[in-house]
């Protein structure tokens, strides 16, 4: 059974910056990519960022140039680099793998931006 397990999440002031790391139970290379989503309050869960197993990153407009995904040499964690961080950017952030037509999902970790 694959597990996915966020930590990084917290309180931060605006303009500050955060590491999320996401901690696979297999290897992350078994997957066809790696994400990051995040859900915020009232709204829909949107994608933030993506690897894909061959390497090719995918990010959300709102997020390019301040956020960075990046896979660990351990080959079973996936991280996101948060800088320069805005209150929008407030949410759950949720990791994700998806394998053919499985995805597999994280706990979700908060992340709280402050004014």
């Amino acid at each position: 059974q694959v597990q996915l397990v966020e930590s990084g999440g917290g309180l931060v002031q605006d303009g500050g910056s955060l590491r999320l790391s996401c901690a696979a139970s297999i290897n992350i290379f078994s997957f066809d990519a790696m994400g990051w989503y995040r859900q915020a309050p009232g709204k829909q869960r949107e994608l933030v960022a993506e690897v894909t197993r061959g390497g090719r990153t995918n990010y959300a407009d709102s997020v390019k140039g301040r956020f960075t995904i990046s896979r660990n040499n351990d080959k079973i964690t996936v991280a996101l680099q948060m800088n320069s961080l805005k209150p929008e950017d407030t949410a759950v952030y949720y990791c994700n793998a998806r394998a053919s037509m499985h995805y597999y999902w994280g706990q979700g970790t908060e992340v709280t931006v402050s004014s």
